[in-house]
C-alpha cells in the first residue's frame, strides 16, 4: 500500500534558520518525537534510532537513513529511509523537502512531499487511518521543527558545512528542542505508528 502525503508548516523563522535545520540529518531526526542518529556511516549515509510508547508498551527500532539529493541553492533536500519489523512487514519513506518564501518578512513555509510504502498486515488498517495518524505525528515534529528553527541565530552563514566528514570539522549543530520527547499515540493506531516510523529507521531484516 502506497499513500502520498504533501505537508505545508508555516515557520516563524527565516529561511535562512530553517535551512540550517533542514540540511543537518541530525536536527532533523531530533525533532521527531523519540528518534536520533545514532552514527553516520559516511557523508550521505546515517543510522539511527526511535523509541515509541503508547502506554505501557514501548518499542525500539534501528535503521538506515541515505540523503539523496541536498541542493544549498533551492534549499531542498531528499532523503530515504526503509526497513522491517520482526513481523517481516516492510516499510519505505521517500522525503522531499524544500522551503517557500513566507507571507512576511521573517517567515517562511516549510514544505514536505513524501510517499510512504508499507507492505504486511499494517497495510490492512488501509490508506485513510495512515494519513490521520501521519498527520498527528508530522503535526509532533512540525512543533519541534519550529523550536529549533526560532534557536538558531538569524546571521547562519548557508556556506557551512552541510555534514561531518573525516577531512573537515563539523559545522555547529542547529539548535534542537533540548529533550527528544517520546511518541505518544492512541492504542488504536499502534500498529500505524510502527509502520510510519519503520519507514524512517525500519530494522533492517
Amino acid at each position: 500500500m502506497e499513500v502520498n502525503l504533501e505537508k505545508r508548516y508555516p515557520m516563524e523563522a527565516t529561511a535562512e534558520q530553517v535551512w540550517a535545520v533542514l540540511r543537518d540529518v541530525r536536527a532533523v531526526a531530533g525533532c521527531m518525537p523519540g528518534a536520533a542518529i545514532t552514527e553516520q556511516v559516511d557523508d550521505t549515509h546515517y543510522k539511527g534510532a526511535v523509541k515509541v510508547k503508547v502506554g505501557p508498551a514501548v518499542a525500539a527500532f534501528a535503521g538506515d537513513i541515505e540523503v539523496l539529493a541536498l541542493d544549498e541553492t533551492t534549499r531542498s533536500v531528499q532523503l530515504l529511509g526503509k526497513g522491517a519489523d520482526k513481523s517481516g512487514s516492510t516499510a519505505s519513506m521517500n522525503l522531499k523537502a524544500s522551503i517557500e518564501a513566507g507571507t512576511s518578512a521573517g517567515q517562511c513555509v516549510l514544505v514536505g512531499i513524501a510517499a510512504v510504502i508499507v507492505n504486511g498486515k499494517f497495510a490492512q488498517f488501509g490508506g485513510r487511518m495512515m494519513v490521520q495518524v501521519s498527520d498527528m505525528i508530522l503535526g509532533q515534529f512540525a512543533d519541534n521543527f519550529r523550536i529549533a528553527a526560532a534557536a538558531v541565530p538569524v546571521a547562519v552563514s548557508a556556506s557551512a558545512p552541510v555534514v561531518e566528514t573525516a577531512a573537515s570539522k563539523p559545522a555547529p549543530p542547529a539548535a534542537a528542542p533540548q529533550a527528544t520527547r517520546e511518541l505518544n499515540a492512541l492504542a488504536i493506531a499502534w500498529a500505524l505508528v510502527k509502520s510510519w516510523f519503520g519507514g524512517l529507521f525500519g530494522k533492517r531484516a
